[in-house]
């Protein structure tokens, strides 16, 4: 019997970094995410195979079971070594799906092209999740890491705020819908980010204040949520990009790529890769392209309006 598993795929628009340590984050869920189909197999292993959004194989590999159960810290980060971390711990969780079976075949199929960092881990391991009937946010924290905002916005078909209280995940549903969300497009810069790297970067230069800093990115976070007109909400993004600035001490993204961009431009997740959010009172493509950025989709496009089915 085949089973098929969704998740969507994610967009952090305030809280990046700060969100580890408690503050309130915004997110998004997209249109386009992950699907995991699970088929029955054999010889005590898993046939897998992954598909990038242009129907190309991007990984292909036998997973044996006895390598699941017995899995070792390992430096490699291989994608199968990465992939086989996450299985592990999926059956400390729930040992029966590997003692209790002959072997699976399975395919995942991404909605996006893997390089935009919309999600692909996390949406699998939401998947994975889904599939064997355990805590997506523990396998999360056993295996990858991170604060789970990207496997809450996995689980939940609108916007939502995101934040984490003793450890544990709190997500609440938000209505955003603004008026003007035309004039908000998402630009992806072809770099995709190392998650783990930019997050080993932010403890390092995080400043002392961190009480005071949540305080102000909730607060921010709260405006950005409430903003009625374009003009409070472009300038409340604003303020967020100039606060993480200092914070990183790095350059924002509008200083160091697009001084000249008429508009306000916000670092997604991860600074300096991935996609930007850029605010505009008209269609900034002709802008983008014309400096090698080709990707450029209107909200309406990227986020997922409403409850979509999914078969399951």
């Amino acid at each position: 019997m085949q089973q098929t598993f969704y998740s969507n795929g994610k967009l952090l628009i305030t809280g990046e970094y700060l969100v580890l340590d408690g503050a309130k984050a915004f997110a998004l869920p997209t249109k386009l995410g992950q699907n995991l189909i699970v088929e029955k197999g054999t010889n005590l292993e898993i046939q897998w195979k992954s598909y990038d959004a242009d129907k190309s194989i991007w990984f292909e590999d036998t997973i044996s079971f006895a390598a699941i159960s017995n899995e070792r810290n390992s430096e490699n980060e291989s994608v199968k070594s990465t992939l086989i971390a996450i299985l592990h711990e999926a059956f400390v969780l729930n040992p029966d799906f590997i003692n209790l079976s002959e072997g699976y075949t399975i395919t995942t199929e991404l909605g996006f092209p893997k390089s935009w960092g919309l999600g692909t881990s996390s949406t699998l391991i939401n998947n994975i999740a889904q599939w064997l009937q355990i805590d997506a946010f523990t396998l999360l924290k056993n295996s990858f890491g991170g604060s789970g905002y990207d496997i809450a916005c996995a689980q939940n078909d609108t916007p939502i705020l995101y934040h984490l209280e003793q450890g544990k995940p709190i997500v609440e549903k938000v209505i955003f819908s603004p008026e003007f969300v035309e004039s908000l497009y998402f630009v992806y810069l072809n770099k995709k980010q190392n998650s783990k790297a930019a997050i080993n970067s932010y403890y390092n230069q995080k400043n002392n204040n961190l009480a005071k800093t949540i305080a102000k990115n909730n607060k921010i976070t709260q405006a950005i949520l409430q903003a009625d007109t374009l003009k409070s909400f472009a300038s409340a993004i604003e303020k967020h990009e100039a606060d993480m600035s200092t914070i990183l001490e790095m350059q924002t993204v509008k200083e160091s790529i697009f001084p000249d961009f008429d508009g306000v431009i916000k670092s997604l997740g991860a600074w300096g890769g991935d996609f930007i959010l850029a605010i505009a009172k008209d269609n900034p493509k002709d802008y983008f392209t014309a400096r090698g950025y080709d990707v450029v989709l209107s909200y309406m496009d990227m986020i997922l309006q409403n409850k979509e089915t999914h078969s399951s």
